[in-house]
């Protein structure tokens, strides 16, 4: 573990002791944004762990397989073992042996892939179609694009690369439908918006406000 994640882990976990409780807090993250601002994305089934003495309260080693690799070629082109904190305070991830398939998403520090529960890990199995999609290829068209959350209203995109991120206002709350079903991409004319479809992206205009 790097000297600085090592230094936040442990304050973090002074603040913790003092305050008496257990707590990790993450602010919800569209799938796209987790995408590319992620070291490395991966499918891989997990075939081993192990706790190791690393950190206030350990660290476990996942031993997985790499099924395929999304984004982090340049970084690690084939991962073996991805590391978390052992305790779920510390938002630490807890990952079922020799029985899915997940998609995990995570940072490199010192040559080894961390990934936590504010990372975006989700079940392969549990994936939509268009997020499958966005994995292959359309997430990373949006990369340059901004999306913007949106919690109350009013609120608005105030820069042509953004689109507006509602999911928090639904009914259904997080993860909503434009984390399941849609991407933020680069149209003509530079403007960014939602695009959901078959067609290439320039083909479909939607409007960055109304998915």
């Amino acid at each position: 573990m790097s000297p600085w994640l090592s230094l936040v882990v442990l304050l973090s976990s002074w603040s913790l002791r003092e305050l008496g409780v257990d707590a990790c807090t993450c602010s919800p993250s569209h799938p796209q944004d987790a995408f590319c601002n992620s070291d490395i994305v991966i499918r891989a089934k997990v075939v081993g762990k192990k706790l190791v003495k690393e950190g206030p309260f350990g660290t476990l080693i996942y031993t997985i397989k790499q099924m395929k690799m999304y984004r982090g070629f340049s970084k690690m082109p084939h991962v073996q073992y991805i590391h978390t904190e052992a305790s779920e305070s510390l938002c630490g991830l807890k990952l079922e042996v020799n029985k899915y398939q997940y998609l995990l998403t995570g940072r490199v520090y010192d040559g080894k892939m961390y990934t936590g529960l504010c990372n975006f890990v989700e079940r392969w199995d549990r994936l939509t179609l268009s997020q499958r999609k966005g994995l292959n290829y359309r997430y990373h068209l949006g990369c340059n694009c901004k999306i913007k959350s949106c919690y109350y209203l009013p609120c608005f995109v105030t820069s042509k690369n953004e689109c507006l991120w509602t999911d928090m206002l639904s009914n259904f709350g997080y993860p909503g439908y434009q984390s399941k079903h849609y991407a933020c991409i680069r149209q003509k004319g530079g403007y960014c918006s939602w695009y959901r479809g078959w067609a290439p992206p320039d083909k479909t205009i939607i409007n960055a406000t109304d998915p």
